[in-house]
């Protein structure tokens, strides 16, 4: 098969699972990949501002906020952003509890609560060390995805409270709070009909259980050891952890590059 397009999940995939940082090994195979007239793009959880790192190896087209927004070069491919009444109600809703909460336009912004739980979330999650900007103004702009920082006990009140939002969790402390039907995948699809590429011509490389539908959409889905479980399952192959040079190890084992 000659794949056209590779799809790679960022944190725990290009990244490092342990450090966060991004070896010479990931950089170069992804430089060769462009170099060989191979589309890359970048499908993460991130918003946009925080993958300056991937376009200084090359990558220019991003698929962020776990599919919330897509943009090649200057050009928006596809976004959905959730209606400013519901951010309105569960910013109400979440400053009288006390629950932190995770805003992202191209920028990633939080509602000022801080606490050990989050902090350690935000370093799982993002790579972040210290707590990000609060943005006042928020409900003025375009909002592509909202995190909700709580444990199960507490998000099920706002299940109770906002029944027309889905609460989907990824992390043990964290869970999107979705209005529309927002998934990597079908950020994929767009993606596949700008360029003109078929699902069965992509590669996908991914670590979290939010990466199994990309590993299920693509004709070639990549799990790194370090992943989860229910993700190994469903892919086609499991190379090594993103910290042992996993994505060159399977790009080289398929002869990619």
């Amino acid at each position: 098969m000659h794949y056209k397009i590779v799809f790679f999940d960022v944190d725990g995939t290009i990244t490092h699972h342990e450090d966060g940082s991004i070896s010479s090994s990931t950089k170069d195979a992804i430089k060769r990949l462009i170099e060989l007239g191979i589309k890359v793009v970048a499908a993460t959880g991130r918003p946009l501002s925080m993958c300056n790192e991937l376009r200084e190896i090359g990558i220019d087209t991003f698929i962020t906020a776990n599919g919330g927004y897509v943009k090649h070069d200057q050009h928006v491919i596809h976004k959905v952003p959730i209606d400013k009444q519901y951010i309105q109600e569960v910013i109400k809703f979440a400053s009288i509890q006390n629950d932190g909460l995770a805003f992202f336009t191209e920028e990633f912004n939080m509602n000022g609560v801080q606490n050990p739980d989050i902090s350690k979330a935000l370093k799982e999650t993002l790579s972040i060390d210290d707590y990000p900007q609060i943005n006042t103004q928020i409900i003025d702009q375009e909002v592509y995805l909202t995190c909700l920082y709580a444990n199960d006990e507490t998000t099920e009140k706002y299940t109770r409270q906002f029944p027309h939002l889905s609460f989907i969790r990824w992390h043990p402390f964290v869970s999107n709070i979705l209005q529309n039907d927002v998934s990597k995948s079908l950020a994929i699809r767009k993606v596949l009909e700008y360029f003109a590429i078929d699902s069965s011509e992509a590669i996908a490389f991914g670590d979290g259980e939010n990466d199994i539908d990309m590993l299920e959409l693509v004709g070639l889905g990549i799990a790194m050891e370090n992943g989860h479980e229910n993700l190994k399952k469903v892919a086609d192959y499991i190379t090594k952890k993103s910290g042992e040079d996993g994505i060159e190890y399977a790009l080289k084992r398929y002869q990619i590059i």
